[in-house]
């Protein structure tokens, strides 16, 4: 085997290896060529060459997220290294495990005017776990720092930060490796929780008990738990699109159930206990509502950490949310009360009223997104575009057999085909990104990537601009407002898939969308996207009726 002939590359390589981290994204450059030749040159990991370091960082993130294990970026110094900032932020956010390695100058080339060089130590101090910079002269000093890192990353899942200087000559390869850097194993730590009994009592007592589940991994809570939730009449349980939870008892659009709801009903929706676990929440509407009407006691259930969302937070218990669920609903018996069966009520007849108004409304996003969910293939990957695309699927009851994903860490529109990307090359199934047009070509580079696979598929809903801020306060149809927040355009993504290898279709009516998607997902020799165009002056007022409608 062939390894970089300096030692401080060879410790990096090693101790990923033994911490099991496999998949290396590598960004070409000169500096961090030790690192390269060596992953590139070891058949234990699978590397990828990706040349534009934001879409590189996301593209890792989205293997990441699905694999639930580290996956290291490697970039060369300078200015490369700023680029990974946005999916640093948005793995810090959504914890998920990411290690960076940055190649450097050494430190007496920093600050003197040398070319490609900037203060590389600590750059990502306010997102990151942990950060070390290793020393040329220190090897003890340097495994604990790695290992440290790594470690980190394991087990808090988020992203780390190891910065090393390398000496020239940096191409220098040898057939032996000279180092055999200490492994430091992660420490186990067993579930406790506090005060169980004290809060299993008011758990019981509590006959308006609301769950409400943000971002979650698919498949991380046992079924019987989410049967004994379901069964409770003194329990309801909103999920959000990218809760991964499914149940026919469960509220999933909380939207469509809560906005229509003036202060009598927020008095009855109130609850006493609010059980939160997951990520970030999307619903602006469920946020404005639980600050307003605070429970009487909040409940956040995660290892890590515990957002005060509705400033009402009592209680952070320090497990994962299927122990703490398991210990909780063992023992405990279901409470008399009307609240489930009173809002399974006015669920039913808001998604009565939601498929009469979807009947009669003209060709615009929301009958786009009615009919794009409906159309994705069962036990498929859905991936979603931030801003008015993650708002309009929340909407809509998607099938329970899809796996649904989102950026919501920071909720930028910057990383998302990116992110789609990786996620597909991390699985065997079907993957489909729905996006906006903004997000789409904010993001386009993501396409100069040689690994998308051939059952990769894109939906580009482009309504000519940031259509979002069109159902926002502000004065529209203006040339300030076309210009600087709704950004009208008439570009398309046409030319970027013939550029990029993707075979594109169009849909500017109904009838064509439905024709479109009857093949869309079929098998081709190319990754597909769809471009849908709607009527960007329309779609607000068809949004904005429609809540007015289901009431």
């Amino acid at each position: 085997m062939t390894y970089p002939k300096i030692p401080l590359a060879q410790t990096v390589i090693q101790l990923c290896k033994t911490k099991n981290i496999k998949h290396i994204v590598i960004s070409p450059g000169s500096r961090n060529a030790p690192l390269t030749i060596g992953f590139t040159h070891d058949d234990y990991f699978k590397c990828y060459s990706i040349v534009d370091e934001r879409c590189a960082a996301f593209f890792a993130l989205g293997i990441a997220q699905q694999t639930q294990n580290p996956v290291a970026l490697v970039c060369t110094s300078g200015s490369a290294l700023l680029n990974y900032y946005p999916a640093i932020a948005e793995a810090f956010y959504s914890d998920i495990s990411l290690v960076v390695l940055s190649a450097d100058r050494p430190m007496e080339f920093v600050g003197i005017g040398d070319g490609q060089t900037i203060n590389q130590e600590d750059v990502f101090v306010k997102h990151i776990l942990y950060s070390a910079s290793l020393n040329r002269e220190t090897q003890e000093q340097n495994e604990m720092d790695i290992n440290l890192a790594l470690n980190l990353s394991i087990k808090n899942h988020g992203p780390v930060h190891v910065n090393i200087p390398f000496d020239e000559p940096l191409y220098d390869l040898v057939k032996d490796i000279s180092v055999n850097p200490k492994e430091i194993p992660i420490e186990a730590e067993l579930p406790t929780i506090e005060n169980l009994e004290e809060l299993a009592a008011v758990w019981k007592a509590s006959k308006k008990k609301m769950v409400l589940v943000g971002v979650n991994q698919p498949n991380q809570i046992e079924q019987q738990w989410l049967d004994i939730l379901a069964m409770d009449d003194s329990v309801i349980v909103f999920t959000e699109t990218t809760s991964n939870l499914q149940h026919d008892a469960f509220f999933q659009s909380i939207d469509k159930l809560i906005a229509p709801l003036d202060a009598a009903d927020f008095k009855m929706l109130q609850p006493d206990v609010l059980l939160t676990f997951g990520g970030m929440i999307v619903s602006k509407k469920v946020k404005a509502f639980l600050r307003q009407y605070k429970p009487v006691q909040h409940w956040h259930i995660d290892n890590k950490k515990a957002n005060n969302t509705f400033f009402s937070l009592s209680h952070h218990i320090k497990a994962s949310p299927d122990y703490f669920l398991s210990e909780l609903l063992s023992h405990s018996k279901k409470t008399r009360s009307d609240y489930n069966s009173y809002w399974n009520t006015v669920k039913d007849y808001r998604k009565q009223k939601h498929n009469d108004y979807l009947v009669q409304i003209e060709f615009s996003d929301l009958k786009v997104f009615d009919t794009v969910l409906k159309s994705l293939p069962d036990h498929s990957v859905l991936q979603l575009g931030n801003s008015s695309t993650i708002r309009y699927a929340q909407l809509f009851d998607l099938s329970n057999t899809l796996e649904v994903f989102c950026n919501r860490g920071t909720s930028g529109i910057d990383g998302s085909t990116s992110t789609a990307i990786g996620s597909a090359v991390a699985r065997d199934k079907q993957t489909t990104l729905v996006t906006g047009d903004l997000s789409f070509l904010y993001d386009s580079n993501a396409l100069w990537n040689n690994y998308i696979p051939t059952n990769f598929r894109i939906i580009v809903i482009n309504n000519g601009g940031g259509g979002i801020f069109r159902i926002l306060p502000g004065h529209k149809n203006t040339h300030n407002f076309d210009t600087y927040f709704e950004t009208v355009h008439d570009l398309t993504a046409e030319h970027l898939c013939k550029m990029h290898g993707f075979k594109y279709e169009m849909a500017t009516n109904e009838t064509e969308l439905n024709v479109t998607l009857e093949s869309f997902y079929d098998e081709e020799e190319t990754p597909k996207l769809l471009e849908i165009f709607t009527p960007a002056k329309q779609n607000d007022d068809i949004l904005l009726n429609y809540f007015k409608f289901i009431k």
